[in-house]
């Protein structure tokens, strides 16, 4: 499912988009748990990310942003308003 501007709109301050984990090979090769979050008080949205034994609430707030457009644009399909929107 693509997000949106809409959805991003719609959605309740923090809530969690999506969640996952995977292989991350910018920098080095390492395992990652990832959580996609709509902004607290705006309709944007960021992703973070940490070792996959961290909880999502610990990397949704104590993690490293993503910056990458074609590893975010990947982990969340987003149409360009929604891809605007991504908080760098």
């Amino acid at each position: 499912m693509e997000l949106t501007l809409q959805k991003l709109k719609d959605m309740k301050p923090g809530e969690i988009i999506d969640t996952g984990t995977g292989t991350y090979s910018q920098v080095i090769n390492c395992e990652i748990r990832w959580v996609a979050v709509r902004g607290e008080g705006y309709h944007d949205w960021a992703i973070y990310y940490l070792r996959p034994d961290k909880t999502i609430t610990e990397i949704r707030h104590n993690g490293d942003k993503m910056f990458t457009e074609s590893i975010i644009k990947r982990l969340v399909p987003c149409d360009n308003e929604a891809w605007g929107m991504y908080r760098t």
